[in-house]
Parts: structure tokens; sequence; C-alpha cells
């Protein structure tokens, strides 16, 4: 399990202007392609600007299978422009890694140290069999702040939006 951080730091995730995106892949990288990603993001996040503006911005790759990418907005707000050259890198990466990252209904959820993903259809099927029972810790890629991702990313099923659409156990 490789967690790469850049600098979402305890400082950060305490402001409310910091802002966040999290992707999750269909499948797991590899630890090359982890690399490459980094790579790919670092340059990325240096480089981010909004109407000429640098981004104070970053990005943290989770469990081989999440992109977190977060900006600062004190100093500059993200712009749809900006926003919109954060989905090409992101874009860049799904074509370059054979993997969807827009699929907001990849589930994934941790069990017994691990964690683990698949589509919505196996996901309602797991809930059904009581493998995902109300203390499962599922991840809430829905999160949109800093905080709410320190928060309210990793929260138990029961208390997620995943009880809500799948059937209740």
């Amino acid at each position: 399990m490789m967690n790469i951080k850049n600098n979402l730091s305890k400082q950060m995730i305490a402001k409310p202007n910091v802002r966040v995106w999290i992707y999750q892949s269909s499948k797991p990288f590899s630890e090359q392609h982890l690399s490459e990603i980094e790579l790919i993001l670092s340059n990325f996040t240096l480089g981010w600007q909004a109407h000429g503006q640098p981004l104070n911005a970053g990005f943290e790759l989770q469990y081989n299978l999440f992109i977190v990418l977060w900006v600062d907005e004190n100093d500059a707000q993200a712009s749809g422009c900006s926003i919109d050259a954060s989905v090409r890198v992101i874009k860049e990466i799904e074509q370059r890694f054979g993997v969807d990252l827009f699929n907001r209904f990849n589930m994934a959820w941790q069990q017994d140290g691990m964690v683990h993903s698949t589509n919505k259809e196996n996901f309602a099927q797991l809930v059904i069999d009581g493998t995902i029972k109300h203390d499962t810790i599922v991840f809430n890629n829905m999160v949109q702040t800093a905080q709410a991702y320190k928060q309210e990313w990793k929260i138990p099923f029961a208390q997620s939006w995943h009880a809500k659409v799948f059937t209740t156990i």
C-alpha cells in the first residue's frame, strides 16, 4: 500500500478554503504506474494556475487506488478553466494507464486492513450478502474540502451516502 503525500499537512486540513477532488481508479495502480502518476501530478500542480495566478496546490496518492487533488483557495481560487485543466490531466492518466477515474459508482471499502474496490452492482450484492456491514469503513469520494476529507472520507457504511443508495443492513 503506497501513500504519496504532497503537502496536504495538518495545517492545510484545518483551513476552511482548501478544496479537494477525489478520483478513484477502477483498478489499483502498480508501483511503476504510481511513480509515473506522481511525476505527472507533480508537474501539473507545480504549474497549475487560475487566470495567470499560481495555485497553491498538491496531491496525494492513497492506497494505490485514489488520486486526491487539492487547492488552498486562500491565495487564489480555482476557476472553471483551471478545474478543466485538472480534468484534462486526470483524463490523460486515465487513458495512459487504462483505468476509469470518473465513474462515481466505483465503490471502495476497507476490510481486514485491506482496501477493496468494485462496481456498484457487486457492491450492492456485498451489502445484501452481509459482507458490507453497518460498521464497514467505506470511502466517501464526494467530500469537497480538506477538513471533510480528514473527517468524512473514511466512514462507517451506516453513516455514509452508500447506506441511502444501497439496501441497508
